[in-house]
């Protein structure tokens, strides 16, 4: 990395980034002997960058392999600057329009290796507290996380890993019923979920599916309970699903593959 003379920097800083350079330049996760080896930093300071970074977000460490790869707050940095796959300069736009026309709080929302996160957000409602923000993970039983449960192929290891976590917060009755519930939400395209973060909250979530019909991104409407419909039927429900599938083909999706 080059330096401008006569230019004061943080040091730390550039160390850091440095580091993430290194991994996002190699193809495959790092082991912290090839970072070390690589940056050429000491051990005792690699090690609290590493563990800083990784707490941060912006590395993941695979605890059954040692290594490190890009974490999801430096996947959610990078789609913001140049959106991954476009999919928010692509997708913004249409959550603009389902506010609009839904006059709700509308999510893009993505998969990291933690499981899905807010990506963008477009509010109608600046009053109202849906109880996450951009960068928030959501869990399983959000309407979200029932579309990425049943949509997201990969990655396969991933996805099992973080609904094996999830469903064991569950009760065996609300695993039960959420079984049911996949086998609807993979025939309607529409997941619904009552107040998964906070009272009186609820939302219903779609998918954004690309040509191999692997997901893409949601796009989740976010109000109220009484003003969120909970069926695919819906009108309100029938024009999300439009723009999904607007957004889907443009990603070259098309039906009955």
């Amino acid at each position: 990395m080059q330096q401008q003379k006569n230019v004061q920097i943080i040091q730390s800083l550039q160390t850091g980034v440095q580091i993430l350079e290194i991994i996002a330049n190699k193809d495959h996760p790092l082991k912290f002997t090839e970072i070390q080896e690589l940056s050429g930093i000491t051990k005792s300071n690699l090690y609290k960058y590493l563990n800083t970074l990784t707490q941060l977000g912006l590395l993941y460490r695979d605890k059954r392999h040692g290594t490190y790869s890009l974490g999801g707050k430096f996947i959610q940095y990078c789609s913001a600057a140049i959106g991954s796959k476009d999919v928010i300069g692509r997708v913004t736009p249409y959550l603009r329009d389902i506010s609009r026309y839904t006059a709700q709080t509308s999510l893009l929302t993505v998969w990291t290796h933690e499981g899905p996160v807010i990506a963008n957000i477009w509010n109608a409602n600046y009053g109202l507290n849906i109880g996450a923000q951009i960068g928030t993970r959501l869990p399983l039983m959000s309407a979200t996380g029932k579309i990425f449960a049943v949509f997201n192929k990969t990655p396969e290891i991933e996805i099992k890993e973080w609904k094996l976590k999830e469903l064991s917060k569950l009760t065996e009755e609300q695993r039960k019923e959420f079984e049911k519930e996949q086998v609807e939400i993979e025939k309607t395209y529409f997941a619904y979920a009552a107040e998964p973060l906070v009272e009186h909250v609820s939302s219903f979530s779609v998918p954004i599916l690309d040509f191999n019909h692997d997901l893409v991104a949601s796009i989740t409407v976010v109000g109220f309970t009484k003003l969120i419909p909970h069926k695919p039927t819906d009108e309100v429900s029938q024009y999300v699903i439009k723009c999904a599938r607007e957004l889907s083909e443009s990603f070259g999706f098309k039906s009955g593959k």
